[in-house]
């Protein structure tokens, strides 16, 4: 079996190719296997962030200070562009540290896939070495770009620009942390990785990602909190997407020379 450098290489040369109906039918099949326990698992790690982050609020400021008014004028507040700013560090850095929670459901897929067995302590699987600090880096630097050029586009009040960039950027860097997860890349070889990837099929990539997306959204419909069952199926078609590129097996396998920097 080719190393993950030696499939990237023949990916820069040949290409690859990638069938919607395929990769989609794998992702909703692998979603079947998923869905209930990760929809439970995002249901209870969701309560528990909103009670612990509207617990410190409370006791930072006051439950008197959260009302209609304060909601309405936070609404149609503008931020400036120092508050801007500061928002855009605090969302990457937090962004940064659940990376690995999120990973963790490429882990479950992957166990499902192989019809392996999966349970709650798998989504916390990369929160170790070499794991943790590999894709910590990695969203960091994506979210410091992004940020940054979200700020430099609301600051001169070109929002639609700046939007068009973020969803491209997103969309190019999709494969970066399975990548690092099953292809055992550090961070930069993983971001340089799915750049050039996904650049080869990136209509049929970002048509997948759409369907994901409003398969999603449908989980609003009736009850909001049916969308934590189904929020996963967009890890399934990743993980789909990711294995119909690459052959997968155990990182530790794979011959990583040159890619033990977690930078």
């Amino acid at each position: 079996m080719k190393s993950i450098l030696n499939q990237i290489e023949d990916i820069k040369t040949n290409g690859y190719s990638l069938d919607f109906s395929d990769v989609f039918n794998h992702a909703f099949e692998n979603y079947k296997k998923i869905a209930l326990y990760a929809g439970l698992i995002l249901l209870v790690i969701s309560i528990l962030c909103f009670f612990l982050g509207g617990g410190i609020l409370i006791s930072l400021y006051g439950a008197e200070h959260f009302n209609k008014q304060f909601f309405e004028s936070l609404q149609n507040k503008q931020p400036d562009g120092a508050t801007l700013l500061i928002y855009t560090l605090v969302i990457t850095f937090v962004t940064a540290f659940i990376t690995p929670f999120t990973a963790g459901f490429l882990k479950m897929a992957d166990s499902a896939d192989k019809d392996e067995a999966f349970n709650f302590s798998t989504v916390f699987t990369y929160y170790k070495a070499p794991y943790f600090s590999r894709l910590f880096i990695t969203s960091l630097l994506i979210g410091l770009i992004s940020g940054l050029i979200t700020v430099v586009f609301n600051f001169i009040g070109i929002t639609v620009i700046d939007t068009l960039f973020a969803v491209l950027i997103s969309l190019f860097t999709s494969l970066t942390v399975p990548l690092i997860v099953f292809g055992n890349l550090n961070s930069t070889a993983a971001i340089k990785s799915s750049i050039t990837i996904v650049s080869k099929q990136p209509l049929v990539i970002a048509l997948l990602f759409i369907v994901a997306g409003i398969g999603s959204v449908i989980g609003f419909i009736g009850c909001c909190i049916g969308v934590v069952f189904t929020i996963p199926i967009t890890y399934s078609v990743k993980y789909a997407i990711y294995s119909a590129i690459f052959e997968i097996e155990n990182p530790d396998s794979i011959d990583s020379i040159g890619q033990s920097d977690p930078e």
